[in-house]
């Protein structure tokens, strides 16, 4: 599983005080850069292989301006030449909005999906994550704790 510190800025929010739905998508985004670095480890855009087929938000709690956020990223499938990576957003100990999207292996030269290597595959498997989100942060990194013994 991964973690992303995040500390929302002002600019996010929205007239109703809270941070915008357009935010999200940037902050999972930024939460994606350990996956992009298992498939290209340089990070080379002209050799980009990923693509987004999917991604959807499930807003459980409003997110404020001014109290840190902790996003975490698990890859919740791995198929062929696809995998789902899911997010949770909590603050201040509190799950507040879940996120899921599909990226797909792909060659952009032949514009086709092209099958996930046996060693990425390995890679990402070590941050599988099958189950529903916790409701608490606390029970989530409890429960981390205890399937690494």
């Amino acid at each position: 599983m991964f973690t992303e510190l995040i500390r929302p800025r002002f600019l996010e929010t929205d007239a109703l005080g809270h941070i915008n739905n357009n935010t999200y998508g940037v902050w999972f985004e930024s939460a994606r850069d350990p996956i992009f670095h298992i498939f290209m480890p340089k990070v080379d855009v002209k050799k980009w292989n990923l693509v987004m087929a999917h991604s959807s938000f499930d807003f459980l709690k409003e997110v404020f301006w001014g109290k840190e956020v902790i996003v975490k990223t698990g890859i919740s499938k791995i198929g062929n030449s696809s995998l789902e990576l899911c997010h949770a957003v909590y603050q201040e100990g509190k799950l507040c909005t879940t996120g899921k999207c599909v990226l797909i292996h792909y060659n952009f030269e032949t514009k086709e999906s092209i099958r996930i290597p046996d060693n990425i595959r390995e890679e990402l498997e070590k941050d599988l994550f099958t189950i529903s989100w916790f409701t608490s942060l606390n029970e989530l990194e409890e429960y981390i704790k205890s399937s690494k013994n």
